[in-house]
């Protein structure tokens, strides 16, 4: 398998599912106000031929691409959902994120289903987020038992409305989530604030870079907030996750590093940044792309005359930092491998252990 060439940054396609009421639209008004100098597209799958939610999600009048007709996920295949993206992912949109908020009643799997499987080579799956009301938690799962399904296959849980549930039911709310066999990052939250570099980077291209531009509701929001005293707690959201960061100048082991891939422990979320494989591949750095279960490389030319080395940042909630980057520091390759050790057959399978991530023209991830 060979390496494939330069390409621009795929855009990530968040799926943002929950049962009705948990907090879904509130949470994505949310991330719209506070996106960090990106550009948001949202496809709501609203069930139904009413549109509730297609009209309540802010700043998204003309922008929101709302599918009607019944639920998404009811659909044969994703050709109807792959029309939706190939409009939202032309250079001209300049979109950063998508999110599709799913319907209460949608299948999630069903929809990250659909998106692993689209052949669009401009997308890449950024992830299933549950939002769970915690205050409702017990009577949801009476009436809708197939939330365990939902959790165990969701790649952050976001435990909405903690405010009105007390320590105790959200501790049971974890220990249910871990029971239907989720390693999933568990966030908790209320009136939907979440920290938006859970989801997604902060701009590589701001919007000061443009010559004029007109006010986005962002601007007018933290210009209204900028006058108020109170809720000051906005700004602190990042204290309900951690961030790891890892940077080495020694080349990484392949196998070493799948190993630790493979096997990543509960409530890591994302991990991202380049990786240097040395003798494996000198010719390339590895992007790396994992969000819950789902891992992605892109083998990229490096920079000629640029430094070599392995970057990344590993981001999660309860996770364990200092054996996190112990962990890590333990792929590095020890000592310089000779010629002939780099064509043994155990190097060889260990650069194809990491290869079979590489996503290539034609493959099919579903």
């Amino acid at each position: 398998m060979s390496s494939s060439s330069p390409r621009s940054p795929q855009i990530p396609v968040v799926v943002l599912a929950g049962f009705l009421g948990s907090g879904k639209t509130t949470l994505l008004n949310h991330l719209l106000l506070h996106r960090a100098g990106n550009r948001i597209g949202v496809i709501v799958n609203d069930f139904g031929a009413i549109e509730i939610d297609a009209m309540t999600v802010s700043g998204q009048v003309g922008s929101t691409v709302s599918l009607g007709g019944g639920c998404l996920c009811c659909a044969v295949d994703a050709s109807e959902l792959d029309t939706y993206l190939e409009t939202l992912t032309r250079p001209s949109a300049r979109l950063d994120v998508i999110v599709i908020e799913a319907s209460g009643l949608a299948e999630p799997q069903e929809l990250v289903r659909m998106i692993l499987a689209s052949d669009n080579p401009r997308i890449v799956y950024g992830g299933l987020v549950e939002v769970v009301d915690a205050a409702e938690f017990e009577a949801t799962r009476e009436r809708h038992p197939e939330i365990d399904r939902h959790l165990a296959v969701a790649d952050l849980v976001v435990l909405n409305k903690t405010d009105r549930a007390g320590d105790e039911e959200c501790a049971r709310i974890r220990k249910a989530v871990a029971e239907t066999g989720s390693t999933a990052a568990i966030v908790p939250a209320t009136y939907g604030r979440i920290d938006p570099e859970l989801l997604f980077d902060p701009a590589l291209r701001p919007d000061g870079e443009e010559k004029a531009r007109q006010l986005t509701f962002e601007d007018l929001y933290l210009e209204e907030r900028a006058a108020q005293d109170g809720d000051e707690h906005d700004g602190h959201l990042h204290t309900a996750y951690e961030s790891v960061d890892f940077d080495c100048d020694v080349p990484m082991d392949p196998r070493r590093l799948m190993e630790f891939l493979d096997s990543r422990p509960e409530g890591l979320y994302r991990i991202k940044g380049y990786v240097d494989f040395g003798a494996g591949d000198p010719g390339n750095a590895y992007g790396v792309h994992a969000v819950g279960r789902f891992l992605r490389f892109t083998p990229q030319p490096w920079t000629r005359g640029g430094p070599k080395r392995t970057q990344l940042v590993l981001i999660g909630s309860g996770i364990d930092a200092p054996a996190l980057r112990k962990e890590l520091e333990g792929c590095r390759i020890t000592g310089e491998p000779d010629a002939e050790t780099r064509q043994d057959a155990a190097h060889e399978r260990a650069m194809w252990g990491v290869l079979r991530y590489v996503r290539q023209p034609g493959d099919d991830d579903a």
